[in-house]
This record gives structure tokens, C-alpha cells and sequence, in this order.
């Protein structure tokens, strides 16, 4: 798992899952959120709940320093998982 930031945007990939999460998140922290953010996920593999909470935890972190961030490319099992916890609408999904 890696997260590389280029433009504003981070490019996740590999697998985010309970057994790694924390990683993610602390790889996450060290990148500073300056501007709206896109996160692009197309090159993520394998995820459970634990992305879901990244993705809130993301989302937070935004909107602490009143900057916006989107979600692209996530994975069809991701959705699902949204979908499944009610917590759709609070995803902010990029049109592209």
C-alpha cells in the first residue's frame, strides 16, 4: 500500500484493509492538505470497512482546514460497503 500525492491529488493503491489501516492513515497524516483534494483509488486492490473509515477520517481532515475533497475511481466492493453502512450520501464521489 503506498499513497503518492501529485496536483493535489493522492493516488492510493494496494490493499486498505484492518490489518493495515493505521499504516494508511499515518502515511496519510504526513501529507498536508493545502488545497481541494482529489483522492483517486484505481489502484487499489482489496478493501473492508476499515477504508470506509479512512475515508471519513479524510473527509474530516478536509474540512478541518475548509478544503473539499473527492473520491475517485473507487472500487465497486467499496460502493457496496457504502451502501451497506448507510453512508452513502456523506462519500463525495468525483464524476470522473
Amino acid at each position: 500500500m503506498s499513497i503518492t500525492l501529485q496536483d493535489n491529488q493522492w493516488y492510493v493503491s494496494g490493499d486498505i484493509l484492518v490489518d493495515n489501516a493505521n499504516a494508511v492513515l499515518s502515511e496519510s497524516n504526513a501529507l498536508e492538505i493545502t488545497d481541494d483534494l482529489q483522492i483517486d483509488f484505481s489502484a487499489v486492490n482489496d478493501v473492508d470497512t476499515a477504508a470506509l473509515s479512512l475515508l471519513i477520517e479524510w473527509q474530516r481532515r478536509a474540512l478541518a482546514v475548509n478544503k473539499k475533497v473527492e473520491f475517485k475511481k473507487l472500487p465497486e466492493s467499496l460502493i457496496s460497503l457504502a451502501a451497506l453502512y448507510g453512508v452513502t450520501d456523506f462519500i463525495p464521489l468525483s464524476a470522473d
